[in-house]
């Protein structure tokens, strides 16, 4: 399962970008207000996003392919699922009305952890009430920014391409295996096999 979360690009918050501080190969340890341990934090790194581009963050399932099958979810798609991740992905528009942000890290960690939690506490109510959360699932993300309209538009179109070739599979899939009543991998040879033309009729 994937998801996005696109922001504009703003001219406004080119002042607030600052370059990353240099990387050293070693590090001088000098003695700190409060600890020496301190020097630790000099090992952090400030990710900054490059200023007027669009930023998109995927969040993906991490072997959800398992989560799903140990939660009997439907195939080729499960109708309460769907809706769950969409109210995950709703919440984290509604707290981020503004999804520009100077640090990559940070928006990062910020919408896989509020997507996962939302995921989680809204389980009870959006899936059937015989089908308890077994165990939490994990998201993760990554930022990728994207300089003009043209490649913003030609993302979002392979992504949607990509996400039509594969429920068109899975649904081929699903038919083969739970109304044909072949085998796995059965319907997996003949789906190689097979022509679009001839997966088409299945929808």
């Amino acid at each position: 399962m994937e998801n996005w979360l696109v922001g504009a690009p703003s001219r406004r918050l080119l002042h607030h970008f600052h370059s990353p501080p240099q990387r050293r190969l070693a590090i001088r340890v000098q003695p700190m207000a409060k600890s020496h341990f301190e020097y630790v934090r000099a090992f952090e790194a400030n990710d900054v996003c490059l200023p007027n581009t669009w930023i998109v963050v995927r969040l993906d399932g991490q072997n959800f392919h398992t989560f799903a099958e140990k939660h009997s979810f439907k195939k080729p798609n499960d109708l309460s699922a769907l809706r769950l991740a969409a109210v995950a992905a709703e919440r984290v528009l509604r707290q981020h009305t503004d999804s520009i942000l100077a640090y990559g890290h940070k928006l990062m960690t910020t919408v896989v952890s509020l997507f996962s939690s939302t995921y989680t506490f809204e389980w009870p109510r959006v899936m059937p009430a015989d089908q308890p959360l077994l165990y939490p699932p994990a998201f993760d993300a990554r930022v990728v920014l994207y300089p003009t309209d043209r490649n913003l538009r030609d993302y979002l179109a392979w992504r949607q391409v990509d996400c039509h070739i594969n429920n068109l599979y899975n649904t081929c899939f699903w038919k083969l295996v739970g109304q044909a009543g072949i085998s796995p991998a059965e319907a997996e040879s003949q789906l190689k096999v097979g022509c679009s033309q001839d997966n088409a009729g299945f929808e």
